[in-house]
Parts: C-alpha cells; sequence; structure tokens
C-alpha cells in the first residue's frame, strides 16, 4: 500500500475526528479559537496514532480483523494494475 492510500487513511480519520470535537465545543458554548486549534490538535494526534498502529500491523504482517478487510480492497482494487 502505497503513500497516497495511507495519506487517505490519516485524511479520513482526522476530518471526521476534528469535525465531532469542535461540534462538542461549540455545543459546550466555548467557539474560542482556541477550543477549535484544541480540536484540530486532538484530532490531528488521534488520527497520527490510528494510522501508524494500522501501518505498523500492515508492514510486519500483524493479524488484524479490521486490516484484513482494507488489506484485501486495496488488493482486489489493484489487481489489474
Amino acid at each position: 500500500m502505497g503513500a497516497l492510500f495511507w495519506i487517505k487513511r490519516y485524511l479520513q480519520a482526522a476530518v471526521p475526528l476534528f469535525v465531532i470535537l469542535a461540534a462538542v465545543e461549540w455545543f459546550k458554548g466555548t467557539t474560542a479559537k482556541e477550543d477549535y486549534l484544541s480540536a484540530a490538535a486532538w484530532a490531528l494526534i488521534a488520527a497520527g496514532i490510528f494510522t501508524y498502529v494500522a501501518w505498523r500491523r500492515f508492514r510486519n504482517a500483524m493479524a488484524c480483523a479490521a486490516c484484513e478487510g482494507v488489506a484485501q480492497a486495496y488488493k482486489d482494487k489493484h489487481a489489474g494494475k
């Protein structure tokens, strides 16, 4: 799996997480710039950890039920190349 795959996976984790964290801050009534920056920082950190762990499992060929589906879908998509 190439770099583009992992970048997409990172963004697919970071963007929804930021939206959720920003919405929580908005519902709390604290809409200061620092609150949104904090939400963005936590989203980037959490997505980074999530993506790194998935990448490490893939590189070390560790068993992972969720990862197997992703790996199989990737192989099916790029089988003709």
